[in-house]
């Protein structure tokens, strides 16, 4: 059976803005300066616990005690405001729909924790195309390690070799290199600033609207 897999921020889903709320309103109950919508977006890909760190060093704050606290009010913060702003970009919803339609199966592969995940795909009605979804915190594992793909494959009972994995920064590409599955990328995420075709992927392709091409080969 075959098997598409994505990434969530910045290949279905343009969720920087909402994201930046919630940081900044986090810093501001810190008395941190605000950060930009600009560098949020180089931030995002590891997890919320990687880019709330990104976005404390930045604004002057040093390594803090009370830490646990500073977490505590961004994931207050953040779960108010996942699924306010963010968007799909161009196609998706068409794109989910042909797959499914043609039995592909599909799955979400996110390291953006459960509880905000389940927010943002159930604003945008994402839910109904996947067959499985993981999150960061589903596995004692998440991207870069290929163990989340393999995890993918076992569970809808696949291999490397009838499946694709779509996603936009270095992080998926490294994750699907090493699980033996062909990527494309696409150049409007977050790939830290810097450009994805840099990060060597199979084909960067301008919007996900092949994938149901691509299964038609195999």
């Amino acid at each position: 059976m075959p098997l598409v897999m994505y990434d969530l921020d910045g290949t279905l889903l343009d969720t920087a803005n909402e994201i930046t709320r919630a940081v900044n309103l986090t810093l501001l109950d810190f008395n941190h300066r605000a950060v930009g919508e600009e560098d949020v977006r180089r931030w995002i890909g590891h997890g919320t616990g990687w880019l709330m760190q990104q976005a404390w060093a930045a604004t002057g704050g040093k390594e803090s005690g009370d830490w646990p606290k500073v977490m505590d009010r961004f994931i207050m913060h953040y779960y108010e405001t996942a699924g306010t702003s963010s968007k799909t970009f161009p196609f998706v919803k068409e794109t989910l729909a042909k797959v499914k339609s043609m039995g592909v199966k599909q799955a979400l592969v996110t390291n953006k924790e459960t509880r905000f995940t389940d927010r943002v795909i159930d604003a945008h009605d994402l839910r109904q195309y996947f067959d499985l979804i993981i999150c960061g915190d589903t596995l004692p594992i998440k991207k870069p390690h290929p163990g989340v793909i393999e995890h993918c494959l076992h569970a809808l009972d696949t291999t490397a070799g009838h499946s694709l994995f779509v996603g936009d920064s270095e992080i998926d590409v490294n994750t699907a290199k090493a699980a033996g599955v062909v990527c494309w990328a696409v150049p409007y995420g977050y790939n830290h600033g810097r450009p994805i075709a840099m990060a060597d992927p199979d084909s960067v392709v301008a919007d996900i609207s092949g994938v149901p091409q691509f299964f038609r080969g195999i």
